[in-house]
């Protein structure tokens, strides 16, 4: 019989979520399965990925195939690796948190006032402006002639 690690798909229309499972490669997608080993939620920021890699390693070794999805799962999660004898990979970065960013921010911008004049205000003017500057000028000359 063979058997697949597979995604099993869970959740609304338009926020699935899945749990990794081991299957015989016969049954449908969310059919029947032998054992789940992890879960996988592709829509929380950061994804969140959960394996079991004791039973991961287990199923792998006794001759289950990872789907394609599944494998750069495992990938991410260093579980392939482990099973191949090959190097792991750098730890999964955790996102920046609105307190880091913001504090990047504010260095950033100590940065810039030292640059500039200073305030960041407006370049260019506005074309009304230019208008009058440009009836003043006009006016001066027809003054001086």
């Amino acid at each position: 019989m063979a058997v697949k690690i597979k995604l099993k798909r869970l959740g609304k229309i338009r926020q699935p979520h899945y749990r990794i499972v081991v299957a015989d490669a016969r049954t449908r997608r969310d059919g029947r399965a032998i054992e789940e080993i992890g879960i996988y939620h592709p829509t929380y920021n950061p994804s969140r990925i959960e394996v079991n890699a004791e039973r991961a390693q287990y199923w792998l070794s006794v001759g289950a195939q990872p789907t394609e999805a599944v494998l750069a799962i495992l990938k991410l999660t260093g579980d392939w690796q482990a099973h191949k004898g090959l190097p792991a990979p750098a730890p999964l970065l955790q996102p920046e948190t609105k307190e880091s960013k913001r504090r990047s921010f504010d260095e950033f911008a100590k940065a810039l006032e030292g640059i500039g004049e200073g305030k960041g205000e407006a370049i260019t003017q506005k074309k009304k402006a230019d208008k009058k500057a440009d009836e003043a000028e006009a006016a001066a000359e027809s003054t001086e002639a």
